[in-house]
């Protein structure tokens, strides 16, 4: 397997497990033949067990100044119902490194269990189609899939119709913000994509459309110059904190379930098929009393329509301070 990278066995110790020699990185084929040839080498499952403890002590020793900057932002964190959060801006100047390169290559503590338990890592298109249940053409299809004179391909959407025709050994992924297309043998060097999205200051390997809250979840629908569409959807029983923007009016529609709106000094409730408007500045809540989940449409508008255009006065979940 030219996907993973391996672990040279060392002497054996206690308990079946073998020192570590070294690791060794994704090798190309005739090298990883030779690795199975000798015997000597094992598939790294990325599988760490270890004691807190004994893992600080080791970071501690090969790279004090990841610890020290994970522990500012530690110590300078805050609490938010069930959730610590640690200062972003601190932990943002922590080194990237993975726990491989960090501890594991370096630390002399290591030992290696070796493990014959039909394990993947399922970690590209091409394992999941490894794994996957396939058609009588060898494909895989997920979604709204038309497949035509297609073979061993992985098709997936996640929200509109995919036509594949005369497809052989390919990945072809659609989710809302992006599209993939590659040969399926490719997969693992979807990471020079990823790549080339940093490189280029974009965003679309930071945020997913659809963002997670305490309440609920939001999602862009569309957005231009002044205004930008929302589906909300809150959970039964959920509210957003009592708050209000500086930049930007919203209108609310209800799409599904039954939602309580209170609007500076009133209380009321809005049914499927009706609508609210919250003007600029004013003080404003959702709440969701229903038992299933509330479907807003949200429509903002004004010039500046950042999430940070937040002052919260109440939040259930303990976010006012935070604002």
């Amino acid at each position: 397997e030219t996907g993973y990278g391996y672990i040279q066995q060392g002497p054996k110790l206690a308990d079946d497990s073998f020192s570590v020699s070294r690791f060794v990185e994704k090798p190309d084929q005739t090298t990883a033949e030779e690795y199975l040839a000798s015997g000597d080498y094992l598939w790294n499952s990325g599988m760490f067990l270890f004691g807190a403890r004994t893992y600080l002590q080791e970071l501690q020793k090969h790279r004090p100044d990841i610890l020290a900057i994970c522990q500012a932002a530690l110590d300078d964190a805050s609490e938010d119902l069930h959730f610590t959060r640690v200062n972003e801006s601190v932990f943002a100047e922590c080194p990237e490194d993975s726990i491989d390169y960090a501890v594991m290559e370096t630390t002399e503590r290591a030992a290696v269990v070796p493990a014959d338990i039909g394990w993947s890592d399922v970690g590209s298109w091409g394992s999941l189609w490894d794994v996957a249940d396939r058609d009588e053409a060898g494909n895989c299809r997920r979604g709204d899939v038309l497949a035509l004179d297609c073979r061993d391909s992985y098709l997936h959407s996640e929200d509109r119709l995919v036509a594949a025709l005369g497809l052989s050994d390919m990945v072809v992924v659609t989710t809302r913000d992006a599209v993939l297309v590659a040969p399926r043998e490719r997969a693992q060097d979807i990471r020079n994509l990823v790549d080339q999205l940093k490189n280029g200051a974009r965003s679309e390997h930071l945020h997913h459309t659809r963002v997670y809250r305490p309440w609920g979840s939001y999602e862009g629908v569309d957005a231009g110059r002044g205004f930008q569409v929302k589906r909300l959807i809150l959970k039964p029983g959920a509210s957003i904190s009592l708050q209000r923007h500086k930049h930007r009016a919203e209108h609310w529609v209800v799409v599904r379930g039954e939602a309580e709106v209170t609007r500076d000094d009133e209380v009321y409730r809005l049914r499927e098929n009706q609508s609210t408007d919250i003007p600029l500045g004013a003080i404003h809540r959702l709440h969701n009393p229903g038992e299933a989940p509330l479907h807003i449409i949200e429509v903002q508008s004004g010039d500046y329509l950042g999430e940070d255009d937040i002052e919260r006065f109440e939040d259930i979940y303990g976010r006012v301070e935070e604002s």
